[in-house]
């Protein structure tokens, strides 16, 4: 369960918080969101799915390490032989939950599905990791989720009225139960009523004893994507995973259809009516690698253009050196640099060699957690004017210790751009800022959050620039995070929902 912030002192100078007392200083926000360990926004999940490949399962596993970037909470895999299905999933990174002799002797089978999750609807713990398993009239269906089914709920509640059991508190178990519900239907017919009952953001693979499925919801918010390998098919949530695995890129799963992979090859479904294309604009700024293509663009590209656009809205500024925060700012940085003709410098220092550590530091190691992670090159640093480059700012405390650090060490002028608009609005569409309360810019003004981090100068990308740094948006992203508009109703108490689970 995530920590939500409530403080009648704190004002952001929007309609919505008139009357609340202000409070210039942010020290209410301050002492609340150092609740939050980990302030950089999480995505769902990440999925891969492979059909006909005879080592199914170590290929899968070398897909999820591919895609390990979009899920640390869980991974799980589930095959089968054509008779009998296997599944192994446990809580960590994909290289915690499975070793050589799980894959070798637990999985077996030529067809597979996987998961990496990050919890934004259900609670972290093991019932809830994926894919999700169900055994009904002598069949087998597994199922892995990336997105947020925004009436699951509701599905929920419908089923257990009819008399269904849940396993678990995530969104994507309903899917299970509505395949079950539809089963006299028969297979395909029950695949296309099930899915039409789903709102919200999905890409999902299932797998049967002989097939595996891809869907994206019509809107098509969260990547997926379909490629070769031998004699088989891969279905993956990007293509960085089907070049760790030598797969060949075929295309992507269109938005609002479903393709059903077995003997017979490839079946492609359309259950949906047409919708307006919603994708999601925070992939191409945050969620995918960089090495990816998603959407039919190159991620690494668009965010070099964010950089360049960003250099052009803060022109003006003088500085010795641009720098961001590695690794997240890295590429909008190249962009800037290039743009603005000011060098390009890495006064920061990644340690790669960070994991999940069990062990404390005394007090008198101060920041730890943030200083373990990254660390200044100090020289570098003193007495220079420094424009440093984020891809977002979600609550602000991580970036105000860094800048604090900056400035114990002699930095002249700090001045910071973000290569996206402020985040004012929770998303309900599988990032895990859920609720208002956890949004700075929802609260407070660009000058108020400028004065909290402690920087000269903070200066976002606007939403004309991120559009026009954005390919073929006639087709249309999903912006709503920036801007409110939202592309598919939910229920208003759904924040309250997830947070709840």
């Amino acid at each position: 369960m995530k920590n939500i912030i409530h403080s009648k002192k704190i004002i952001s100078g929007h309609e919505n918080y008139k009357g609340c007392e202000k409070h210039t200083l942010l020290s209410d926000l301050s002492a609340a969101n150092n609740q939050f360990e980990d302030e950089r926004p999480k995505d769902s999940c990440g999925v891969f799915a492979v059909y006909g490949y005879e080592d199914a399962a170590k290929m899968t596993y070398f897909g999820l390490y591919a895609l390990q970037h979009r899920g640390q909470e869980s991974a799980g895999i589930v095959t089968t032989d054509g008779r009998c299905t296997f599944h192994h999933k446990g809580m960590g990174l994909v290289n915690d939950v499975f070793n050589e002799s799980t894959l070798e002797t637990k999985l077996k089978g030529n067809t597979a599905i996987g998961h990496v999750r990050y919890s934004t609807s259900g609670s972290s713990q093991l019932s809830n990791a994926q894919p999700f398993v169900s055994h009904h009239h002598g069949s087998t269906i597994a199922v892995a989720h990336n997105g947020n089914i925004v009436n699951a709920h509701k599905i929920r509640e419908k089923l257990e009225l009819k008399g269904s059991l849940f396993q678990s508190t995530m969104d994507t178990e309903v899917v299970a139960h509505l395949m079950a519900q539809n089963f006299g239907l028969g297979f395909e017919q029950a695949l296309c009523a099930s899915l039409k009952e789903l709102k919200g953001a999905y890409s999902l693979v299932l797998l049967t004893e002989d097939a595996i499925v891809g869907a994206r919801d019509p809107n098509g918010f969260r990547p997926l994507c379909l490629g070769k390998l031998d004699s088989g098919y891969v279905l993956t949530s990007e293509t960085c995973a089907l070049d760790l695995v030598d797969a060949e890129y075929i295309r992507d799963i269109e938005p609002g259809e479903l393709v059903i992979i077995n003997k017979n090859g490839i079946t492609s479904l359309r259950p949906h009516p047409p919708a307006k294309s919603s994708l999601c604009i925070f992939e191409f700024i945050y969620f995918a690698r960089p090495d990816s293509d998603i959407f039919n663009h190159n991620v690494y590209l668009i965010r070099k253009e964010l950089g360049r656009r960003l250099a052009r809205e803060m022109a003006g500024i003088d500085a010795d050196f641009v720098m961001p925060f590695p690794d997240s700012g890295n590429y909008a940085a190249i962009g800037f640099a290039h743009e603005s003709g000011i060098p390009l410098e890495f006064g920061m220092i990644r340690n790669h060699y960070v994991g999940r550590t069990f062990i404390q530091p005394s007090q008198s190691m101060r920041d730890f957690s943030a200083k373990v992670k990254l660390n200044p090159v100090k020289d570098l640093i003193k007495g220079k004017k420094i424009i440093i480059i984020e891809d977002s700012i979600i609550r602000g405390t991580t970036c105000r210790t860094r800048i604090k650090n900056l400035k114990e060490l002699g930095a002249k002028e700090i001045h910071m751009g973000v290569s996206c608009p402020p985040h004012m609005h929770p998303c309900p569409y599988g990032i895990d800022f859920s609720t208002r309360g956890e949004l700075i810019a929802a609260r407070h003004s660009v000058e108020e959050i400028r004065r909290f981090i402690g920087l000269d100068t903070l200066n976002y990308l606007s939403i004309d620039g991120l559009r026009d740094a954005s390919p073929n948006d006639k087709n249309g992203y999903c912006m709503a995070c920036f801007n409110g508009e939202y592309p598919v109703p939910f229920d208003k108490n759904l924040s309250k929902l997830i947070m709840e689970c």
